[in-house]
């Protein structure tokens, strides 16, 4: 069973970008903004919120679960193995163990990372060189914060984060899971 990531259990800013048109695909994937995770990745990201506020800062989530119905669509859009992992393998967000997210301010307002959600280029890989100070800085708070609350991270995707040992989660279509997401 997924649990749905939504104030106000968790304190989060839900911008689900795959239903909308603001994604790489240019059209939505899912039918409605929701965001669902697994209950060992929902408490993770619970501990991580409570670091976040300590700061004065909250998440702003784009994608949490995401049926395998949708790994395929993006990967038959885009079939780039270094942002997209191979549906025929499954993706951690398959399983529901997976979270894209960014750090905002208490105004909500994005805390610069130097590239977009979403942007398949070598700049949005952890440590990239040819961006801002500020943005390295950010990137390495956000970091902090979910590798301290027991998350790890894709090394291509800043936004990226997955609970360790991922694949041992079962993968999930949308009817198996139960989320109405396609």
């Amino acid at each position: 069973m997924l649990i749905p990531i939504a104030p106000p259990d968790f304190d989060v800013d839900l911008y689900i970008a795959y239903a909308t048109t603001d994604n790489f695909t240019g059209k939505p994937v899912y039918r409605r903004a929701a965001c669902y995770l697994h209950p060992d990745a929902a408490a993770a990201l619970a501990c991580a919120i409570d670091l976040a506020a300590r700061q004065g800062l909250r998440f702003r989530v784009f994608d949490g679960f995401r049926p395998s119905e949708a790994q395929w669509a993006l990967w038959r859009h885009t079939p780039d193995p270094e942002f997209l992992a191979d549906p025929r393998r499954g993706s951690p967000h398959s399983r529901g163990v997976a979270v894209d997210l960014t750090l905002i301010d208490q105004d909500g307002r994005a805390l610069d990372m130097g590239t977009g959600f979403d942007a398949f280029t070598p700049l949005s890989h952890h440590g990239a060189a040819g961006i801002t100070r500020e943005a390295e800085r950010n990137r390495m708070l956000l970091l902090g914060l979910m590798t301290a609350a027991g998350w790890d991270f894709y090394r291509n995707e800043w936004w990226h984060y997955q609970l360790f040992h991922a694949r041992r989660y079962p993968l999930l279509s949308d009817s198996a899971a139960r989320t109405g997401l396609m």
